[in-house]
């Protein structure tokens, strides 16, 4: 149980970091590169911002503790379609091996925590 534990939450802070602290982070500290990553995309400005509010609020919902497990669920379904969708536009549009593959990487990680949080949810542990 304690390597699960170890596990799942090496695995989630990892996620914490990449997708709630460094973006949060370059709003807070570097504005001027918030649509770094979108605006070559061919994405609009705003979407740079929702983006961020919403894995902020997507891995608080995954790394708070007693946070109800539906929206833990939800939490990481969104991040997933985030992850996925950002390999496809990167895919689609500037086709640069290393811009695909990094959310592939933290879509593997993401995954990782998941499925360590359901093997700690179902061993009867229910707080992490």
């Amino acid at each position: 149980m304690k390597k699960n534990k170890i596990i799942f939450w090496t695995a989630t802070i990892i996620i914490l970091l990449w997708e709630g602290v460094m973006p949060l982070g370059t709003v807070l500290f570097a504005p001027e590169y918030v649509t770094a990553g979108t605006k070559p995309l061919g994405y609009p400005d705003y979407f740079a911002y929702a983006l961020i509010f919403s894995k902020v609020l997507g891995v608080l919902a995954i790394a708070v503790p007693g946070i109800p497990a539906k929206l833990r669920e939800w939490a990481y379904a969104g991040l997933t379609f985030s992850l996925i969708y950002a390999f496809i536009s990167h895919a689609c549009v500037d086709q640069n091996i290393g811009f695909m593959l990094m959310p592939l990487v933290v879509l593997g990680i993401l995954a990782l925590s998941y499925s360590y949080n359901n093997k700690i949810r179902n061993s009867g542990s229910i707080t992490h």
